[in-house]
């Protein structure tokens, strides 16, 4: 039997020991669990951001991994603590909305990690990562079954996951960050491209600046010129050849990205 797949995603950034110590928890109940860190970078209380990295890196995971992401602006408040079985994976988190795109998948169930058993026995109120999401997702891996962990959750929070609309004859979108390179990242799939690049020819709009044709790869743009093109999540990107697009543009999350037939 494979070793069970643990994926962390987090806001904790790697300078202090927070992600290391509930790597510890895990491996003290289930030292087999191969753990995966996805990112530990997202920008501290950007539950969005968290939920859209999470949304594009789970199915390129196997059936029954298990992804543990903690972004919790609300930790020690009221908001509950979630366990959720969706699109045969799990997720175990704070119930803030960092699972929503989880939610589409017409056979998800989730619990509320109540069980005392299943957490430490002594629960901080700053540290719900090592104290209950990080035991609960390492006794998942040990073959707990999720219903064991706590009352069932019928309404799990969710929030407004950045979109597309179809205006007229053009596609509009919007900014929805940006990576490591600067790229700035949009809400426009590569379906909504296309179909409109089957009608002729596209040029693409950033608040309002002509960035011209979709590119089929970086080596195509000019130097210093941002420039459109489909990236690895399958949505459109705005990039600087040899640059960045952030630096260059500025556009925060939430700028109108606006595509068009020429």
């Amino acid at each position: 039997m494979a070793a069970p797949i643990i994926t962390l995603t987090t806001d904790f950034g790697v300078r202090d020991p927070f992600v290391g110590v509930m790597k510890g928890v895990i491996l003290g109940i289930c030292r087999g669990a191969r753990l995966v860190d996805l990112t530990h970078d997202i920008a501290p209380q950007d539950v969005v951001a968290g939920a859209l990295a999470l949304r594009d890196a789970w199915p390129f995971f196997p059936a029954g991994t298990i992804h543990l992401a903690v972004v919790d602006p609300g930790v020690g408040s009221a908001r509950r603590a979630l366990a959720l079985s969706a699109n045969g994976h799990y997720f175990v988190g704070p119930d803030n909305g960092l699972f929503t795109f989880a939610l589409g998948a017409p056979d998800w169930s989730a619990v509320s990690i109540e069980a005392p058993i299943y957490r430490l026995p002594q629960v901080s109120q700053t540290y719900h990562g090592r104290d209950i999401f990080a035991p609960a997702a390492g006794h998942l891996a040990a073959g707990v079954d999720l219903e064991r962990l706590g009352p069932a959750l019928h309404d799990p929070e969710r929030i407004e996951i950045p979109s597309w609309r179809v205006d007229g004859a053009a596609v509009v979108g919007q900014v929805i960050g940006n990576d490591r390179f600067g790229n700035r990242l949009t809400s426009v799939p590569a379906d909504r491209v296309r179909a409109l690049a089957s009608r002729g020819r596209v040029t693409v709009e950033l608040e309002g600046r002509d960035l011209g044709a979709v590119l089929a790869c970086y080596a195509d743009g000019a130097a210093g010129i941002p420039a459109p093109i489909i990236g690895s999540t399958g949505r459109l990107e705005v990039f600087v050849k040899n640059g960045s697009a952030f630096a260059l543009l500025g556009a925060k999350r939430g700028a109108p990205v606006r595509i068009t037939n020429i």
